[in-house]
């Protein structure tokens, strides 16, 4: 058997063991488009250096990426506004929930690190820029399309309207943001924005393949920088769990950026882009399935970080 023989028999295994361990979280209830999903499913996709993506479960299933969405907004921002973005969201660990106000409150409205929803409300509406809110989704989709190499990518307008419908706490983040003068368009047109990109839905096989520019694979299309994408992991590393940050490092050893979707993207610089999908959600508002699927993961390719 080579590697690639060995690595795919090994999610296939992944697969039946997370099906007999049966401890799959709960979904997230605050989105009713999400809160009926059931929680007993599970994929997981594996992009390799070689160019081949190894699968395996419900991986051609979609999902709302929810968070996940913005690890690619702050791509597209970066690449809009470059390193201006800094100077109206931070790159420090928050050690809040992911919709906290506190800290926004307390440090005058510049959120920590763009991955809480306080700090990607701000890196959409750099985004937007003065556009209209289809303008900027429809560069996100086409950086998303580009990224995967597949145009079959699109938003989940049932699971959009039901986010609008709940964002309460959203929308007091964003007329909190624009108290502070960092909101530069209208808080209905941001927070439309945002609801949106959340809604985009992808299969693992998708999301695992736009990775890859992340991961720095020979495949990838060269859509940023490697200085740029080495930044974006970091932010990943140390922000993409939020409260959970910490912990998911030192399970997995790689940086990742989960969504309350279910979704986790997970680069192993080099080596792989993986992305796996669990509905699930453990306290810290990540997948509970999908946090255990990574750290075996690591422990059988021996990918990490750290050495």
């Amino acid at each position: 058997m080579t590697e690639t023989d060995d690595l795919q028999a090994f999610l296939n295994d992944l697969d039946r063991q997370m099906h007999i361990k049966g401890d799959w979280g709960t979904p997230a209830r605050y989105i009713p488009e999400l809160a009926d999903i059931d929680p007993a499913q599970f994929a997981i996709s594996v992009a390799l250096a070689d160019g081949r993506v190894l699968s395996s479960g419900s991986a051609q299933k979609r999902f709302s990426i929810q968070s996940v969405s913005k690890v690619f907004t702050l791509a597209v921002a970066l690449g809009r506004i470059g390193d201006q973005l800094w100077t109206r969201v931070g790159r420090e660990p928050s050690g809040t929930s992911f919709d906290s106000i506190v800290l926004l409150e307390r440090e005058q409205g510049r959120p920590r690190n763009p991955f809480i929803n306080a700090g990607a409300l701000v890196t959409t509406d750099a985004m937007l820029e003065g556009r209209m809110p289809q303008d900027a989704l429809a560069e996100l989709i086409q950086f998303l399309r580009a990224a995967c190499e597949d145009d079959d990518i699109h938003i989940d307008k049932d699971v959009a309207r039901s986010e609008a419908a709940t964002a309460h706490r959203n929308t007091a983040l964003v007329h909190y943001l624009l108290s502070h003068g960092n909101l530069h368009n209208a808080p209905e047109l941001t927070l439309g924005t945002y609801v949106h990109q959340c809604a985009i839905a992808m299969t693992t096989q998708q999301l695992a393949r736009a990775g890859r520019m992340l991961a720095g694979l020979p495949d990838a299309p060269r859509l940023i920088s490697a200085r740029r994408a080495r930044r974006i992991n970091a932010l990943m590393m140390t922000c993409g769990h939020y409260d959970g940050s910490g912990d998911f490092a030192y399970r997995v050893g790689l940086p990742g950026k989960s969504g309350v979707g279910g979704g986790i993207l997970i680069i192993a610089p080099g080596k792989a882009s993986i992305a796996v999908w669990s509905p699930g959600l453990n306290h810290y508002g990540n997948s509970q399935v999908g946090t255990e699927a990574a750290q075996r993961l690591g422990q059988f390719t021996g990918w990490s970080v750290f050495g």
